[in-house]
């Protein structure tokens, strides 16, 4: 089996290529989905983060209060440091657990994982698809998306590797700037790729 990396930066379509994949046959999964999870009420990850950073940071339910959470971890890079030293290994296992239940002729799994490189975690996969646009369109959909103001959104970009070193550490690229139709024929290339290579 093919053990592909999916990754890119914030606001690059990263999710939407992994749906594309998924309609394609491809098993797939999710990082963010699962870190969510791994900080879920009642989890170890969720008492680690609250002894960490305080109860400020979980809502009335008990659950994980993201946007706060976010104001503290994207201005405080030793505050961001210690979260993803609770939840990133949280994220690995599940991954690793995922892949290894894969049914035995499955070709080509893919694990979309936005901090791929920053975490050092290239060498868990055979293959890396990068996803990337221009910054300024990772900017302009980071505001219309999540609501941030321009420097909020700018301090999140500051957060990852530079679209372009992650480019060329990529075995495969694909660009999301232009037209949906044109994503999608290079999402369908890539795969026609891997398949050949699995």
């Amino acid at each position: 089996m093919l053990r592909v990396a999916l990754t890119g930066g914030i606001a690059t379509g990263k999710s939407y290529c992994l749906a594309r994949f998924a309609s394609l046959g491809v098993p797939t999964i999710d990082a963010d989905w699962l870190a969510r999870e791994a900080v879920a009420p009642g989890s170890r990850a969720l008492e680690q983060v609250t002894a960490r950073f305080g109860s400020s940071i979980l809502k009335t339910d008990g659950s994980l209060d993201r946007a706060s959470l976010g104001r503290i971890v994207f201005s405080d890079r030793a505050a961001r440091a210690d979260l993803e030293a609770i939840v990133h290994p949280e994220v690995y296992r599940r991954i690793s657990e995922w892949l290894a239940t894969l049914p035995p002729r499955t070709r080509l799994a893919i694990a979309d994982i936005p901090l791929l490189f920053e975490t050092g975690h290239t060498h868990d996969f055979d293959r890396v698809v990068v996803v990337t646009c221009e910054p300024r369109e990772q900017i302009r959909r980071i505001i219309a998306r999540d609501g941030l103001s321009e420097r909020e959104a700018r301090a999140r970009l500051d957060a990852q590797w530079p679209l372009d070193e992650k480019e060329a550490r990529g075995n495969y690229v694909i660009r999301t700037d232009g037209t949906v139709a044109d994503t999608d024929s290079q999402v369908k290339t890539v795969y026609e790729m891997l398949n050949a290579e699995s």
